[in-house]
């Protein structure tokens, strides 16, 4: 097959399902995974694909994420309920990191008022929301603050993370893909999350529906540093298959969506 048709048909495979892995590319088409990469590198610099970690996903609709007012009333009922279905999660006694982002700052509304422990943050929002209970210790990054969402990021916000072993991270999230990962849309938060997430134990990915089956401009993280994903239960069954092919746990929280709850019932 000449080169030209077989990049044809792995752009054909990437709309067909969003993104694709170099592995699996080289052995459909019996080539050695530098020759697919190749290929991807040629199809990214026509814009008609976008590399991501292990392979390539489609082009980004935008490289630009939703104003804060917008991602705070926006799936407003799904997000609660995420927030609720992660905090059960919780024991009692830890020390937890919240992340920055809408998600992550119901999850700290969430927070049963009998749990006590403490929290390492570097959202502004998510710390000043447990900053009262007199059960909870409230650890702030502090570095450069990016207005909307509140949150501290650089080099002096990434130096908290180096005295602390953090058991449970509750991540937020800019777009999630079964294969692509994590990814967002701030490159010196992307910087420290990637950090921290070699650091910390077990690591839980709040993401609303709408995000999943997304690629953000940022890569993080690939799905298999994180303990499960929790979501809401607008995410549809193709989706919900394709990231437990990989491997990955998802937990889905109930907001009466009547297709998702036949979908894996």
């Amino acid at each position: 097959m000449l080169p030209v048709e077989r990049q044809k048909e792995i752009l054909e495979e990437v709309r067909g399902r969003h993104a694709v892995k170099a592995e699996e590319l080289s052995a459909r088409f019996g080539v050695s995974v530098e020759t697919v990469r190749r290929d991807l590198r040629q199809l990214a610099d026509k814009g008609l694909l976008e590399r991501v970690y292990g392979g390539a996903a489609l082009s980004l609709v935008s490289p630009y994420e939703a104003s804060f007012d917008q991602r705070r009333t926006n799936f407003a009922v799904q997000k609660a309920a995420i927030a609720a279905l992660a905090a059960t999660l919780l024991e009692g006694g830890e020390t937890i990191l919240i992340d920055v982002g809408t998600t992550c700052h119901e999850f700290a509304k969430a927070i049963p008022t009998s749990w006590s422990g403490r929290v390492i943050t570097n959202s502004v929002l998510a710390g000043v929301e447990l900053a009262e209970r007199p059960d909870v210790e409230v650890i702030l990054a502090g570095g450069r603050l990016r207005a909307g969402d509140l949150a501290c990021s650089g080099h002096y916000a990434a130096k908290i993370f180096d005295d602390f072993f953090i058991g449970l991270a509750f991540v937020g999230s800019g777009a999630v893909h079964p294969t692509a990962g994590l990814t967002d849309y701030h490159p010196s938060e992307a910087d420290l999350r990637r950090d921290w997430l070699t650091r910390v134990g077990q690591a839980y990915l709040l993401a609303d529906s709408s995000k999943l089956g997304e690629v953000a401009p940022c890569r993080i993280s690939p799905m298999e540093r994180f303990s499960a994903l929790v979501t809401d239960d607008g995410i549809n069954t193709q989706l919900f298959e394709d990231f437990t092919n990989e491997g990955v746990s998802v937990l889905v929280a109930n907001t009466g969506h009547e297709g998702l709850r036949a979908s894996v019932s």
